[in-house]
């Protein structure tokens, strides 16, 4: 069974992978290079630092924004960040340039959206960006991480982080995509050494206990609903099953067994609500990306030993 689920899985990525896809899963499972990934990385990053061209693959931008840039920092965060890195300083350029940035946050929609395929979620409505915490709080717990102290950016991010975090702790959201860049955001915090803008404790009790609620607790509709799983918090780290409890993240893993489908991949559990058919083309790509996080969720818990 573990070998006919890798072997099926790796066939799939082999036949349909984008480049940046191949390069992660090479890089995760057949002793790959990180090299390989900033070079495949490379090629979504705009002149301005900042990512477009679909690398998160439900919209198609050519133009830099901010989701698209927080899509190409989970990919370097899976590899490990080298904070040095000609990636790194561009991304840093372009959250520092301040564009799609306004009210103390990152735009989640850009008004360039628009005018190119996209899902429903990622229009711009009124033709004005939307600032949210989604991923306004990621990449600022990114640029605390990796940016320069003496840098405005650092100043600016240092506000954003000491605001965001105080109205968590007041009132958490159980917005999973929102919870998510929370983890990150805790993440990044607690690899900064001296670390005192905010009291971590409170912090980390808060989303803890806000992510825990949060997993849908109908099993029945992890896989053919678009609901909260427990791997939704997973990033390639045992953190999750802290938080979740590893005997609930075990019984997700038990069933991706099962709903594997014969082409080796899962089921992508959304659609566009629209008319774009580039949406197969997209949904083809998420295929490789949901494949490489189950597998590499899969391992974490023991039940590949890969």
């Amino acid at each position: 069974m573990q070998y006919e689920t890798f072997k099926k899985a790796r066939e799939f990525i082999y036949r349909n992978a984008r480049p940046i896809d191949l390069a992660m899963w090479r890089y995760h499972f057949e002793s790959g290079s990180a090299d390989d990934v900033y070079t495949a990385l490379s090629a979504y990053q705009n002149s301005d630092g900042g990512f477009a061209y679909g690398i998160e693959p439900d919209f198609l931008n050519v133009n830099s924004t901010p989701i698209a840039t927080w899509c190409a920092i989970r990919h370097l965060r899976e590899i490990g960040i080298d904070g040095k890195c000609a990636i790194v300083n561009g991304i840093l350029k372009y959250l520092d340039s301040g564009k799609d940035f306004s009210n103390g946050k990152w735009h989640n929609t850009v008004p360039t959206n628009n005018d190119s395929p996209h899902a429903i979620w990622w229009h711009c409505r009124d033709g004005v960006g939307k600032p949210d915490d989604n991923p306004t709080v990621s990449l600022a717990g990114f640029a605390l991480r990796y940016g320069d102290r003496r840098s405005a950016l650092y100043g600016r991010c240092a506000d954003i982080v000491k605001n965001c975090i105080t109205r968590f702790i007041e009132d958490p959201t159980d917005e999973m995509h929102i919870l998510y860049c929370y983890l990150e955001l805790f993440e990044y915090c607690a690899q900064i050494n001296g670390f005192d803008l905010i009291d971590m404790d409170a912090f980390r009790a808060a989303l803890f206990a806000t992510v825990k609620k949060s997993v849908c607790a109908d099993s029945s509709k992890w896989f053919t609903e678009y609901v909260c799983k427990p791997s939704m918090f997973f990033d390639s780290s045992k953190l999750l099953f802290d938080i979740v409890g590893r005997e609930l993240c075990a019984k997700e893993g038990r069933m991706l067994l099962d709903v594997q489908l014969p082409d080796g991949t899962w089921p992508v559990t959304w659609l566009w609500h629209n008319d774009y058919t580039e949406f197969y083309v997209s949904k083809n790509m998420w295929k490789s990306n949901i494949i490489r996080q189950n597998m590499l969720y899969l391992r974490a818990l023991g039940i590949l030993e890969l």
